[in-house]
């Protein structure tokens, strides 16, 4: 009985102590990258803004939360990931950004997020570009 008040009372000190998922120390491109690296439309939608700007392969498109969740499935079915890195990472007042390299169905994408914070420290995702990524001589 000692133990299980000792667990109780362990975690209602962490639930009470304020700690919570996007906190200032929070990398919120940890989550987003890993349900891209996953292919994971459903659970990446849970991040996108009500309405958001939908880029991929060049075809851009201003969109509610539920069309651009059906556009990024649509890509990840015919282009399977298999990594997601994030290469670079920039913030500048109420918003972030992010550039990182998607290997999917067999070719290369460059990825590229841009993040703002709402009034109650949450962020969402306001545009997501998918471009593939070109050579360079």
């Amino acid at each position: 009985m000692k133990r299980f008040l000792t667990t109780v009372a362990a975690i209602l000190l962490l639930s009470l102590s304020g700690l919570s998922a996007q906190d200032k120390g929070y990398d919120v491109f940890v989550p987003i990258g890993k349900y891209i690296a996953q292919g994971d439309a459903a659970s990446l939608s849970a991040w996108f803004s009500d309405n958001l700007e939908v880029s991929i392969i060049s075809s851009t498109r201003n969109c509610s939360k539920t069309q651009a969740r059906q556009i990024v499935k649509t890509f990840f079915e015919a282009y399977t990931p298999r990594s997601f890195t994030i290469s670079h990472r920039a913030s500048r007042a109420n918003m972030k950004y992010a550039l990182g390299q998607m290997n999917a169905g067999g070719e290369v994408f460059i990825v590229t997020i841009f993040v703002s914070s709402k009034a109650d420290g949450t962020y969402q995702i306001q545009q997501l570009k998918i471009d593939r990524q070109t050579e360079v001589y």
